[in-house]
Order: structure tokens, then sequence, then C-alpha cells
């Protein structure tokens, strides 16, 4: 049984991984609600604060990154920055900083999504910041110290939030949270690293 950081457990992508973690000691952290820590992850300080909190932990899953949607002429530098600052700097962060901290040979999951590769209206901050996220990923892995490892889940929809994103992806199919759940388990739980892991129909 690993100790797994869960960052964003209580939405619906959180309870997505959740579903692969089962067998895990789970410390779910937010930036609110009823978890077990507090974290905001695009400020060092608190990202740091966590880690040091938990102690000793083994794996970091991240489901959470802010991203402003807007059209491209329209978005303004600092709907632009909130996105990077959050999606893309505030997961480099928890592994920049996460790497003192995690035992040896943990592991560190991300998120992006389909976005970049399956491009929709509005979402181009999204799409540039999970690019950019897949690419990290499979870069830094030859980089990480003591054997760690890192992967990224690149999820399309989840069936679950259908209902509040399925009018801005027509012809997009959505895939249950337990499938999605199994691509955290794999990346927790199997060898693999520097990869980027799709979850589509």
């Amino acid at each position: 049984m690993k100790t797994v950081i869960l960052i964003g457990a209580l939405g619906k992508m959180g309870q997505a991984a959740l579903t692969g973690l089962g067998k895990h000691k789970v410390i779910t952290a937010g930036r609110s609600g009823d978890v077990d820590h507090i974290v905001d992850i695009t400020n060092e300080q608190s990202i740091r604060d966590l880690y040091k909190s938990v102690g000793q932990f083994d794996a970091v899953v991240n489901t959470v990154g802010v991203c402003e949607y807007a059209n491209f002429i329209e978005m303004t530098e600092a709907q632009w920055m909130s996105t990077v600052m959050s999606k893309m700097m505030g997961q480099i962060n928890l592994v920049r900083i996460g790497q003192e901290y995690i035992a040896d040979g943990g592991s560190f999951t991300l998120i992006s999504g389909i976005l970049n590769v399956k491009p929709i209206p509005f979402a181009i901050a999204d799409a540039t910041t999970s690019g950019a996220i897949d690419t990290f990923t499979k870069c830094v892995a030859f980089e990480m110290p003591r054997n760690q490892r890192i992967n990224v889940i690149n999820p399309t929809v989840l069936t679950e939030a259908w209902d509040v994103y399925g009018e801005m992806m027509p012809g997009f199919e959505p895939v249950p949270s337990k499938l999605v759940g199994k691509a955290f388990e794999r990346s927790v739980d199997g060898f693999i690293t520097g990869e980027v892991i799709f979850v589509d129909a």
C-alpha cells in the first residue's frame, strides 16, 4: 500500500482518479472543502507546506488546473497567465518542489486533456497548456532523481461531466470515470514513466 496525495479530490476528475486508487492510503487535498489538506497549486509556498505537512508519501496525483475560456482574439494576457500559472506552472511546481520530498521510486501523475489534439472553440489556453504538460512529462522523465517516475493522464470529457461540457464538445464521446480511474491506477501502480496516457472513446 502506498501513501498517495490526491490533489483536486472533490472534483469530478479527482473522484475518477479515486476509483483507481482504492488499495492505497489516499490523502486528499484541494483549494477548499472537506479535504485533509488545503493547497493552492499556483502558490509555491502552499505546495511546499502541503508536502511538509504530509511527511512521507509515495505518489502525487494531480487532477486540477484552472483554465480560462475565450475566443483567441479577445483573450487577455491576464486570462492567459491565469491558465499558465495553474494548468502549466502549477503542475510543474508540484513536481519541481515535490521531487525534494517524495520517497525514492515515487511517482507523479499530472493531468492534461484531449483538447490539445482535438481542439474546440474558446479552448486555446487549455489546449496550449495541456500540450505543454504532455511535453514536460515526456522530457522531464529523463531527469527525475532517485528513480522517480512521472506520467500524465490526457482524458476526454467524463460521462459524469457531460451535462456541463457536452454542449461545447459536439461530436465527442464521453468516457466513464471508472475508465479514467484505470489510467491513474496504471500510472501509480505500474512501472512506466514519461508516458502520456490517453483516455478517449
